[in-house]
């Protein structure tokens, strides 16, 4: 430990744990020599020293896998760099399958993993016996094994990372704990501890447990609870020799492990303990919580039935450990929304182990070089709307998330705890039309509409399936409302606004009031930050339209470069604006019946213009989202309910946000977190011609490099043969018995009658290749469309059609 802290240091790391510990040393090795981290006890002694630590490498996205598979790669070196033993142990992992369900969930992720490179592959039951003699398999269906997956000892590796940064110049400091974070003009300047006070450029919060209440010293929102996690450790038993895979019964909640010649079976029940804030405090230094028996007995009957040898061990104790918990059970990572210069490696849902290493490369990469090394868009610190930081919420959230981190990944799966938070102006009148809500960024929308009953969730052909396809219908053949007012909307004012949207916009923003402009914001590596819609006010006025999920990320984007910009105000408008999508060939009818003059007829494909609709101002601009010929509807919230009245009244049907997806889909629009991110340029995106020429704007010079090597167009249209295919994205696209590319979107496409994707390919595809779609194992044939499936000359939604 160093003797005397130093009075700067260009980042001070925040925790011992493996997060601040790995981003300690990433910091290291990236060039921050005079990096430091404060401990306020000793290293590990949070949460990180008690971690079951398993290391499996395949998750939802091909980016979270990537920095497992970092990870990995760290843990098994790691003892050579630095002579110092990590216990890295790669006996692979078995995930076992108990109902069909779950069957197809496993075999889903085996798709994955074949997309992504791992090694994972289907075995028999037999086969699964083979490499775990303990289990009874009676009422195994099917299993996978993953090979490449692996353990490792907690305190040994984040002793090794520690070790090889000290090397490095950066300090460690125990013992010292934080009382209190400076900041200036809204951020970060410097750290109080129990040491002395410490100036700094930038801080890491890892503090586990403990980040929500350090983030509030610095005045940003870390929305993190701890539950309590419990794991059964035994005496040795007989049968366990050496070390053995990771068992994974996820229908019986439950992972298992040799630990010592004995058994570790630990559990994720279907419902968690939360600990209240405050309740662990800086006493807590490798502590446990008390046993709770009565808690855990469903799941030790659950272990004694998957292993009867269980029945006769001796227990050496229930280790209750606090882990802590997100809203969405993704960890949050990167430079807050409020506080410059404070970024976030906490909330690790009981994934530290396996993702601390790739994530603190990731941490340390974003305080360095401005961005995370890829595009992590779901750990994003800037995704959660503040409803989400309520105590209350998170206390009713938090046990939710551990119990799903074992749920079949159900397509409509919606979360139950801590819904209501934030609701649409015309909620009632959705709820009074049946609709099925789903939360987006703590909003309640409509999936879908006329619900006689809860959905069973399912893998084939959803509940919903015809509901959703009378909406698509009404908006095809007659006319349907979509409510977008959950859209985020920002004012951009002043005689700066010109100027300050062409430097961090991508599209033409020059044109006159009266236009919708639709443009990319792009960062230096010219690939996307956001998408948006612009509507052109006034000269000095344009009014943007973002995504539901990137307000807060957007708005703060937009001010932090808005700096030497002086005439120029940032003013965020969403709760005072609703949004409708009329659309439909019987909209214009429609309008007029509502008491729009001839004007309207008037507004020209992506213009705008004020209109009047059931005697409320209304502003209507010329636009389509799901192809079909309409208009988006922008009032004041106040006006909304008569407005929504009279279209219905007019014969409008509501539509939900399902309807509207396989119309996109369909259409061939991209979508932010599905098409677009920010390791995709437009240009891959085949969005090249919504980017203006020449330079001026954040990302030019990158786009001109992406030119230069040729880079083209990666996104294709897929059209499923079979009608009873139900691809739900992601899947893996094989030509010729190899991986050529991976679905982004997919959904049924009512109007072209197949099941429809977009996707993206590795290597240069013809319009009208036959390809095969890898769902949960089973090939589906399809054909590759290089462009739109729906109306390809979009004659219908410019009102020709």
């Amino acid at each position: 430990m160093a003797d005397t802290l130093p009075s700067h240091a260009s980042v001070v790391v925040i925790g011992g744990g493996i997060m601040g510990c790995s981003t300690f040393y990433h910091l290291a090795k990236m060039g921050v020599s005079d990096a430091i981290l404060l401990e306020r006890n000793a290293l590990t002694s949070g949460t990180t020293w008690h971690s079951a630590a398993q290391v499996r490498a395949l998750r939802h996205s091909r980016n979270q896998t990537r920095m497992i598979q970092y990870s990995i790669e760290l843990y098994s070196q790691l003892e050579q760099e630095t002579g110092q033993s990590v216990g890295w142990i790669q006996k692979g992992a078995l995930s076992i399958a108990t109902t069909p369900d779950r069957l197809t969930h496993i075999q889903r992720q085996e798709a994955l993993a074949k997309a992504y490179g791992l090694n994972a592959q289907s075995i028999s039951v037999a086969e699964a016996k083979e490499r775990w003699p303990l289990m009874n398999a009676d009422d195994v269906l099917g299993a996978v094994w993953s090979p490449d997956d692996g353990r490792v000892s907690p305190s040994d590796v984040c002793a090794a990372l520690v070790k090889a940064a000290k090397k490095l110049g950066a300090k460690l400091f125990e013992r010292t704990g934080v009382t209190g974070i400076l900041t200036e003009n809204g951020r970060i300047r410097g750290v109080e501890s129990s040491q002395g006070t410490i100036m700094c450029d930038a801080i890491a919060l890892c503090a586990g447990l403990w980040s929500r209440e350090v983030g509030a010293m610095a005045g940003a929102e870390v929305p993190a609870l701890a539950c309590e996690h419990f794991y059964l450790l035994t005496k040795p038993v007989d049968g366990i020799v050496g070390n053995m895979p990771t068992l994974s019964d996820q229908d019986n909640h439950l992972y298992i492990r040799d630990d010592s010649g004995g058994l570790l079976v630990g559990c994720l029940e279907p419902l968690g303990k939360p600990i209240a804030p405050g309740v662990l405090n800086e006493t807590f230094e490798f502590g446990l919580l008390p046993e709770d028996w009565d808690h855990f007995e469903p799941m030790m009957i659950n272990a004694l039935r998957r292993l009867p040898a269980l029945e006769k061990a001796e227990v050496k104790m229930l280790l209750n450990g606090p882990e802590s918990f997100t809203p969405d059970g993704t960890f949050m990572l990167g430079e807050t929304a409020e506080t410059r210069g404070l970024f976030l490696g906490c909330g690790m849902n009981s994934l530290g182990i396996a993702s601390g290493g790739g994530a603190g490369m990731n941490l340390a990469h974003c305080i360095v070089h401005g961005h995370t090394a890829y595009d992590l868009p779901e750990a994003d610190a800037k995704r959660f709307a503040p409803a989400f930081n309520n105590l209350d919420h998170l206390m009713a959230r938090a046990p939710e998330i551990l119990g799903t981190r074992y749920d079949i990944a159900f397509p409509g799966k919606q979360y139950k705890s801590a819904r209501n938070l934030r609701s649409l102006p015309l909620d009632k009148e959705y709820r009074d039309a049946k609709a099925h809500m789903g939360q987006f960024n703590g909003w309640e929308r409509p999936l879908y509409f006329n619900k006689t009953a809860e959905p069973v969730l399912r893998f084939d052909r959803p509940d919903w399936f015809e509901n959703v396809r009378a909406e698509v219908m009404a908006a095809h053949q007659e006319a349907a409302i979509f409510d977008s007012s959950t859209f985020g909307k920002i004012e951009v004012q002043g005689p700066d606004a010109e100027s300050f949207l062409l430097h961090v916009c991508a599209g033409h923003m020059t044109r006159p009031p009266g236009s919708v402009i639709y443009t990319a914001m792009l960062n230096e590596r010219g690939t996307f930050e956001s998408d948006l819609t612009a509507q052109r006010i006034a000269q000095d006025h344009y009014r943007l339209f973002v995504g539901t999920t990137a307000i807060k990320r957007d708005l703060a984007w937009l001010r932090h470069h808005s700096q030497g910009f002086n005439n120029v105000t940032l003013t965020d408008s969403t709760e005072s604006y609703a949004v409708l999508g009329l659309m439909g060939p019987e909209a214009a009818r429609i309008v007029h019946q509502c008491g729009a003059t001839a004007d309207v007829d008037k507004i020209g494909y992506f213009k705008h213009g004020t209109v009047h609709l059931a005697g409320k101002q209304v502003r209507a601009a010329r636009m389509s989202f799901v192809g079909e010929a309409g208009w988006e509807l922008t009032c004041r919230v106040d006006d909304v309910p008569a407005v929504y009245a009279a279209l219905v009244a007019a014969g409008a049907k509501p539509a939900g946000l399902l309807a509207q997806s396989s119309m996109r889909i369909e259409k061939g629009f991209c979508a932010m977190g599905h098409e677009l991110d920010g390791d995709t340029t437009p240009i891959a995106a085949g969005l090249a011609f919504t980017i203006r020429k020449g330079s001026g704007y954040i990302g030019a010079d990158a786009l001109v490099e992406a030119r230069a090597r040729g880079e083209v167009s990666r996104i294709i249209s897929l059209t499923l043969d079979d009608n009873t295919a139900v691809p739900l994205g992601h899947e893996p696209i094989y030509l010729d018995g190899r991986v050529v590319g991976q679905t982004s979107s997919c959904a049924f496409g009512y109007r072209v009658g197949k099941p429809v994707g977009l996707g993206y390919s590795h290597e240069p595809l013809k319009d009208g290749v036959r390809v095969k779609i890898d769902i949960a194992r089973q090939m589906s044939d399809a054909t590759v469309t290089i462009g739109t499936l729906f109306d390809p000359e979009g004659m219908r939604m410019k009102g020709r059609g």
